[in-house]
């Protein structure tokens, strides 16, 4: 059963023109004017592309530092040992271990959002598969989480790195920024998002790629984008 919408929600798709495609500057505008949050609500854009992901080389994944930010402080974990670990400490990780922090997360702790490893460590991470795993926070060597250089990575995370991947049925969510952001910023972010998953189009794709482009506030309703014009 489809869950019912809420009257802001209702008053605020009444804005979005039905089967009007928009510029990337109008969408952000119109986005931010109906957003009807009580706090600072994340901005994301959704592709939807013509990829068979049941065909490994037609799985999208990986990670990119936004021009803009995301506007959100991330609170990132290390597992390294010795001098990789001050490293990490040096870059700035919030926190940083070894068995002791894989420890700590088995234990229910989980208050971060970036883990980064070392190649060392992944044969202890990879006990937390199951519990790191599907709240998409296991290390992978794809978006630059499982690394030697771990001043880059802390670096990347902090400075508004994001990752994507292709769901089950195409579809590549990617937060943008928040709805204070200035269309400028926002429309800055999304350009950089566009050409990196354009440019990650398989080779064995045919025909239309990317079909279908949409940005929505967190509880917003979603404008749809003109690729034409992208």
């Amino acid at each position: 059963m489809a869950k019912k919408k809420s009257k802001k929600y209702l008053e605020a798709a009444k804005q979005v023109e039905e089967g009007k495609l928009y510029n990337a500057s109008e969408a952000f505008g119109l986005v931010k004017k109906i957003d009807f949050a009580n706090f600072d609500a994340t901005i994301e854009v959704a592709f939807n592309l013509n990829v068979d992901t049941k065909q490994a080389d037609q799985q999208l994944r990986g990670a990119m530092v936004l021009p803009n930010g995301t506007g959100k402080d991330q609170t990132v974990v290390v597992f390294a040992k010795g001098a990789k670990a001050q490293e990490a400490k040096d870059a700035g990780a919030d926190v940083v271990g070894d068995d002791d922090l894989v420890a700590r997360i088995q234990d229910g702790w989980l208050d971060f959002d970036v883990a980064i490893a070392t190649p060392d460590m992944m044969a202890q991470v990879g006990r937390l598969g199951r519990i790191l795993g599907p709240k998409g926070l296991m290390p992978n060597p794809k978006t630059g989480t499982v690394t030697m250089d771990v001043t880059k990575a802390v670096t990347d995370a902090k400075s508004g790195q994001v990752t994507y991947r292709t769901d089950r049925d195409g579809n590549v969510h990617v937060p943008l920024g928040k709805v204070s952001f200035t269309e400028e910023a926002l429309e800055g972010n999304f350009k950089a998002v566009y050409d990196v998953i354009a440019k990650a189009r398989p080779a064995s794709v045919k025909g239309v790629y990317i079909k279908h482009v949409s940005v929505a506030s967190t509880f917003g309703p979603s404008v749809t984008l003109d690729t034409t014009a992208l």
